[in-house]
């Protein structure tokens, strides 16, 4: 009930952006390969990002 009050943190940031590039991705990849392949990479960044804060 009060957790619309908390914070994210920079980690939920990340894997929201992270989900939304892959799901972009995802449509793309049916319709242009290269724009496709360009939202794979941003992806693959924040996840590096990711793995680096949780470690």
């Amino acid at each position: 009930m009060f957790g619309i009050f908390k914070k994210k943190s920079p980690v939920e940031k990340l894997q929201e952006r992270y989900k939304k590039l892959m799901s972009e991705w995802h449509e793309l990849s049916t319709t242009n390969r290269s724009a496709s392949d360009a939202k794979y990479a941003e992806a693959q960044e924040i996840l590096d990002e990711i793995e680096k804060l949780e470690a």
